[in-house]
């Protein structure tokens, strides 16, 4: 949620600084036309780097806006897609509209799913399917699984680390009370 309000922010500073920017390039270019109305010379090169310096700001901003809100979007319609794709039988799916059940079959590009005490069966198309219950948290589990294995594995070698430390100061003891 903040990274979106910085994003939002970021953005709406890099327009206004662009827009502050082209006002100022067309009141140069502007100047400069009308000094170089005398010479033709002088206004060729003037207007190729008053188009320049105009295409610049318009160049940046797209390529802002295309890291901000075009990649992001891409991505998490990528997402989304695989999640549709990897529908199986069984798993628990919420759709677009609210409805909540248990997938009893997959199509080709539909799904039955299976809703309310009474179990009703409603077949939608699977892009309706915004997500997918069980697949979410058969990733938490791998998750945590992951997590704790980790912390087992850090566990482990710490008391390792102990035992022999321990090992180690009773040697010392044997050592010193044999002289």
């Amino acid at each position: 949620m903040r990274s979106k309000k910085f994003l939002s922010a970021i953005a709406a500073a890099v327009s206004v600084a662009a827009i502050s920017s082209f006002a100022a390039i067309s009141a140069f270019a502007d100047d400069a036309t009308a000094a170089a109305t005398d010479a033709s010379a002088a206004q060729g090169s003037s207007t190729g780097g008053a188009f320049l310096s105009m295409i610049l700001p318009l160049l940046i901003m797209f390529l802002l806006l295309y890291f901000i809100a075009i990649r992001p979007q891409k991505k998490r319609d990528r997402e989304l897609k695989d999640m549709q794709d990897s529908i199986q039988v069984g798993d628990r799916v919420v759709t677009g509209g609210g409805i909540v059940g248990i997938v009893v079959r997959t199509g080709e590009d539909t799904v039955v799913i299976e809703t309310g005490g009474e179990r009703f069966k409603i077949r939608v198309k699977t892009w309706a399917i915004t997500e997918n219950v069980t697949a979410a948290e058969r990733l938490k589990e791998a998750k945590a699984n992951a997590a704790s294995k980790k912390s087992e594995s850090a566990g482990l070698s710490a008391a390792a680390l102990t035992d022999e430390t321990e090992k180690d100061k009773e040697k010392k003891k044997k050592d010193s009370s044999e002289e």
